[in-house]
C-alpha cells in the first residue's frame, strides 16, 4: 500500500442472506480496521429474508448503520426493478444513500425494460452511482451495455471485474466517462487481465465482504497492481481514490494507457496450481446451500501436488509459499465451518500469489538469450 492514502472498499453487504451468510456493521468495521483504522466501504443489503415490500427493510438498516459508523460507510440503497424501484430509490437517496445496488441475478431480471431505465434515471437526477453485480451466473449482458451508453453521465460500477462478460465491457464501454470495474473476484487472473483491457484508472478496489474479507480483497489487488508495475500514486486511485471521486461526483482520474500486455510469458507450474485452486472453488460454490467446503480438499490436493516437484525452476520459492498456505487452508476446512471460511481467505491468497509470482524473476532469465534458444516456440518469440 502506498502510505498515508486512504483505503475505499467499493463493495460490502451488510445485514442477512437467504443463502446463509449475514455480517453486522460492528464486523464489517473489525474488517477494515485490519486494513487500517481510517479505512472506508460502500455498503449495501444482502439478498434478505425480509426485502419485500421494495428492499425497504434492509435498505432502512444499511442507512442506519452506516449513520452510527461515524463516516466509515458509504450507504447504497438495494433495489428490485419488479417492486417499486423508483419510489424506493428517491426515498433512500433523500435519507442520505450515496449509490444504488443492482443484483440481476438474485433477483431475476434483466435491463432491456422500462423497470431498469427508470433506475438510470433516477441515477443520473440525484448524481449518484450503480453498483451492479456482472459475475457468475449471469448470461450475456450486451443489453446493459446498450443502456449504459445511453446514460453517459451515470457512474457505474461493474463488480466481480466484470468477469460475466469483461471482453464484451471492455470493448463496447471503452469510451464511457465514467464506468469502473472493481476487483472483487477470487482470481487474480481475472483482476490481471481487466488491466490488460481496461485502463487502471477505471479499476476500484471490492472485497465482495461478507464473501471475502478487506484485507484478502486488498493483498491480491495490490499484488496485481506490483505485476501491472503501478506507481504510488497509480495504487492509490485503485484503492479508493477513484471510487471516492465517483462518490463524490467528479470527473475521474484520466486514462493512460493499458500497463498490461494481452499476451505474457507464465509459469507452467504455476498455470497448473491457479487451475486446480479454481476447480476448488468452483466444487463448493456449486454444492450446497448450504456450500460444502470439503468439497474443495481434492484441488488442494492436487495444488499441493505442484507445489512437490523437485526440480520447481525460478517458481521454486512461490511453490513453496503457497505450498505453506494450502496447508494450513487443508487444516482449517476440516477444522470447522467457520475455518474453512478463514481456509477460503488462504486460498484466495495462493491463487494471487499463483497469479503474479514471480513478478520480475521470469521477466529477467527470459532476456537471457540462452534460456530463450531453449524455449521451444511457434513462431517469433516476443521481445
Amino acid at each position: 500500500m502506498p502510505p498515508g492514502r486512504g483505503v475505499l472498499d467499493a463493495h460490502t453487504h451488510l445485514g442477512r442472506d437467504e443463502d446463509g451468510q449475514s455480517l453486522t456493521p460492528e464486523a464489517l468495521i473489525e474488517y477494515l480496521d485490519q486494513v487500517d483504522e481510517a479505512a472506508q466501504a460502500c455498503v449495501f443489503p444482502l439478498h434478505d429474508p425480509e426485502r419485500r415490500p421494495a428492499y425497504r427493510i434492509p435498505n432502512d438498516r444499511v442507512l442506519r448503520w452506516a449513520r452510527q459508523a461515524e463516516g466509515r460507510l458509504f450507504p447504497f440503497c438495494r433495489l428490485d426493478p419488479a417492486d417499486e424501484p423508483v419510489a424506493e430509490a428517491r426515498r433512500c437517496l433523500a435519507l442520505g444513500a450515496r449509490g444504488i445496488k443492482l443484483h440481476p441475478r438474485a433477483q431475476s431480471f434483466g435491463f432491456g425494460n422500462a423497470g431498469a431505465e427508470s433506475i438510470f434515471e433516477v441515477a443520473r437526477e440525484f448524481g449518484v452511482p450503480i453498483l451492479i453485480h456482472a459475475g457468475r451466473g449471469m448470461p450475456a449482458m450486451d443489453v446493459l451495455a446498450d443502456l449504459a451508453l445511453r446514460y453517459p453521465d451515470v457512474g457505474l460500477v461493474l463488480a466481480h471485474a466484470a468477469i460475466a462478460d469483461q471482453g464484451m465491457f471492455a470493448t463496447r464501454l471503452a469510451d464511457h466517462p465514467k464506468v469502473v470495474y472493481d476487483t472483487s473476484s477470487f482470481f487474480g487472473l481475472d483482476v490481471i487481465e481487466l488491466l490488460a483491457r481496461v485502463p487502471a484508472e477505471r479499476v476500484v478496489f471490492g472485497s465482495d465482504a461478507p464473501y471475502g474479507r478487506p484485507l484478502g480483497g486488498l493483498f491480491q489487488t495490490m499484488r496485481v497492481a506490483a505485476y501491472a508495475g503501478l506507481d504510488a500514486d497509480d495504487r492509490a486511485l485503485l484503492a479508493g481514490g477513484t471510487m471516492r471521486a465517483l462518490l463524490e461526483g467528479r470527473s475521474l482520474p484520466a486514462a493512460k494507457p493499458l500497463r498490461v500486455p494481452q499476451i505474457r510469458w507464465m509459469s507452467g507450474r504455476l498455470v497448473r496450481l491457479s487451475t486446480y485452486l479454481a476447480m476448488s472453488f468452483a466444487a463448493t460454490v456449486s454444492s450446497g446451500p448450504p456450500p460444502d467446503p470439503t468439497r474443495a480438499l481434492p484441488g488442494i490436493q492436487l495444488a499441493r501436488g505442484v507445489c512437490r516437484d523437485p526440480e520447481p525452476g525460478l517458481v521454486g520459492p512461490a511453490l513453496e509459499r503457497i505450498d505453506s498456505l494450502l496447508a494450513a487452508a487443508e487444516r482449517l476446512i476440516i477444522q470447522s465451518r467457520e475455518g474453512a471460511f478463514l481456509g477460503f481467505g488462504l486460498l484466495m491468497a495462493a491463487s494471487a500469489i499463483a497469479s503474479t509470482e514471480p513478478v520480475e524473476a521470469i521477466g529477467s532469465a527470459l532476456a537471457d538469450s540462452s534460456v530463450l534458444a531453449a524455449t521451444p516456440y511457434c513462431g517469433e518469440i516476443p521481445r
